[in-house]
């Protein structure tokens, strides 16, 4: 099986608002999987903004950031969109689109104003949303009869593994464990079971772990 190397993206969408020098910036945050799905967002917040004097954005897709695009959306070049791409490159993350918003307050804030204002609203929204590492886990099936069920949810759990069961004459159970940890969590199970129970690896698949370092 190719191995897969883990990344991180945000959370959950945010929304975070600034008032500098009376222009209003609403940076938002979104996790995302493809291109597409980051233009059907800009395409609802675009027509939601519709007053809004710019709607810049900047989007990573891809677990090495193959796909990055941004835009000033005529603010000055390379005061809104690329501040905001290099806020998302700064914190590490992909799989996300973020758009700043601004409605101008009447006091130009001159090409290093502009720049601190979309590079903190978009560091914001990101911090807001929260961080979290997708890690590869591979997707481990067991047959588990019920008298060994308590002391294979307790293995598990030993191993950090996360289990999905279904009930029958047996349980079924799918366990999901990080990469790189399958063969102890087997061997762990096999030996606390005498043997009597072995699992077979059904795929792999990218699972949601907290990121304790920005906590």
């Amino acid at each position: 099986m190719d191995q897969m190397a883990g990344y991180r993206t945000v959370k959950a969408p945010a929304n975070i608002e600034l008032v500098i020098n009376k222009s209003r910036f609403i940076g938002q945050c979104f996790p995302i999987s493809t291109e597409a799905e980051a233009l059907e967002m800009l395409a609802i917040l675009r027509k939601k903004y519709w007053d809004a004097t710019h709607n810049c954005y900047a989007y990573s897709v891809g677990q090495k950031g193959e796909i990055a695009r941004f835009s000033d959306d005529g603010e000055p070049g390379g005061t809104a969109g690329m501040p905001m791409m290099d806020a998302l490159r700064g914190a590490g993350v992909t799989d996300v689109l973020c758009v700043v918003t601004r409605y101008f307050g009447g006091i130009l804030l001159g090409t290093g104003g502009l720049v601190r204002a979309y590079s903190r609203a978009c560091a914001e929204a990101i911090r807001a949303a929260g961080i979290v590492r997708m890690t590869p886990c591979d997707l481990v099936e067991f047959s588990v009869p019920y008298a060994q069920w308590s002391l294979f949810q307790q293995e598990a759990r030993k191993q950090g593994a996360t289990l999905t069961p279904e009930y029958g004459e047996a349980v079924h159970c799918v366990a999901a464990i990080e990469a790189g940890k399958t063969k102890t969590f087997l061997d762990a199970v096999f030996d606390q079971t005498s043997g009597s129970l072995t699992g077979t690896v059904a795929g792999r698949e990218y699972r949601t772990l907290e990121d304790h370092e920005d906590r």
